[in-house]
């Protein structure tokens, strides 16, 4: 019992994690990020972009004709979103296949300078951690009390997502392990085949040789 707290505790720690960083791309630059997602699942990317200042030796704002063109595929390689966005803004989107969701960015133009580079921020949120309590409280008008249960209630139904999607990677490596297991099996007896069919052709051809040279 005590285990399943710890690991309860530690799966609610790692729900509440989100992804930030910044990357640097040039003008034909392609950056794409995997993230695991549940199905059903919010996935709500937060992204800026600064472009290089050589008068300053740093990163500013960005004009208001660069931009990012962003592709999401699912595991099925089915793409689940492609639009090109302003230098800032909020992408979101729903999973609905369990598996690794390839995000990728890249500038919508290249009317830069030679050498031109950008900065570009990213947030990425996943499950119950994308969305806005305070925005729902206020719509719905919730008490603290309220809010509290409602944020308990999506972690645990984002926990179940998780378990699930955990359990269908375990059923898909058994299955792929299976597989592979019955490859190698039907290969050894193949080569076994093989094999014996060789070595009973060169007694054969022995035998055949032998008569011929009146030998036996």
């Amino acid at each position: 019992m005590r285990d399943q707290i710890l690991s309860l505790a530690l799966l609610l720690c790692v729900l509440h994690s989100a992804c930030g960083l910044y990357f640097h791309i040039s003008e034909t630059e392609r950056k794409c990020f995997i993230e695991e997602v549940p199905d059903e699942t919010t996935v709500i990317v937060n992204y800026k972009v600064e472009l290089y200042d050589p008068r300053s030796n740093g990163f500013m704002p960005s004009s208001p004709g660069i931009g990012m063109h962003v592709e999401v595929r699912d595991s099925d390689d089915k793409v689940v979103l492609s639009r090109v966005y302003s230098s800032q803004g909020r992408i979101s989107f729903t999973s609905h296949t369990p598996g690794e969701h390839i995000i990728c960015m890249y500038s919508n133009s290249t009317a830069w300078f030679s050498g031109a580079q950008l900065r570009v921020h990213l947030d990425i949120q996943v499950g119950e951690h994308a969305i806005d309590y305070a925005n729902v409280a206020q719509k719905e008008k919730l008490t603290e009390l309220q809010l509290r249960i409602r944020q308990l209630l999506d972690q645990v139904e984002q926990i179940t997502k998780e378990q699930n999607y955990q359990r269908y990677r375990e059923e898909r490596f058994r299955h792929t392990s299976e597989s592979t297991n019955s490859r190698v099996l039907w290969w050894s007896l193949a080569q076994t085949v093989v094999l014996v069919c060789m070595g009973f052709w060169q007694m054969r051809h022995l035998k055949s040789f032998f008569e011929a040279k009146k030998l036996v």
